[in-house]
């Protein structure tokens, strides 16, 4: 029987836990490809490891996963728009790309390099497998490419893939499985 103590460090993956920071260093499965199913759709509300975040597939179908919260005035970019390659923010406009880039601010004078001081937490994606996986470890551990599982390595027509919602920490999952 593991102490309080014990259980809370294994279980606990929020930023700056022990098993928060060890699980970044890996792929995570984010959510399914067909939940951004098309070029500009709506942003999706996802939580990975204790943080809330905004997924969408911009125009050009990139993927990307950033804060839920714009670094501006916190305005939330769930409610932002996708467009021309971005998401821009409901409050004043700003808008990110998919690697959380700040590429317009229509509220700064024109010529002004101030965009380029700015941008949102964004995570590294990647498609595989009918799956959208994202990286939330330091930039200098990133592994090139996603976990080649067997069941992305079929074709599509040979895999189902789902989800559900499962109340419990990740410990429990793995023991219950």
């Amino acid at each position: 029987m593991l102490s309080q103590t014990d259980n809370e460090t294994l279980t606990q993956v929020g930023p700056g836990t022990t098993m928060g920071e060890l699980m970044r260093e890996y792929w995570i499965p984010a959510l399914m490809s067909s939940e951004l199913a098309e070029p500009d759709s709506d942003p999706v509300r996802i939580r990975l490891l204790g943080e809330d975040l905004i997924a969408f597939r911009d125009t050009n179908g990139n993927v990307g996963i950033m804060d839920n919260f714009c670094p501006h005035r916190r305005a939330s970019m769930f409610f932002g728009r996708n467009e021309e390659c971005g998401l821009r923010c409901v409050y004043h406009g700003w808008k990110y790309d998919v690697d959380g880039k700040c590429v317009d601010m229509p509220n700064v004078p024109a010529g002004s390099a101030y965009h380029d001081t700015i941008a949102i937490k964004a995570y590294p994606t990647q498609e595989f497998g009918d799956l959208v996986w994202a990286y939330l470890g330091p930039r200098e551990h990133l592994p090139d490419k996603v976990p080649q599982l067997e069941f992305g390595l079929l074709p599509a027509s040979h895999r189902y893939v789902s989800k559900r919602l499962q109340a419990c920490n990740w410990a429990q999952s793995m023991e219950g499985a």
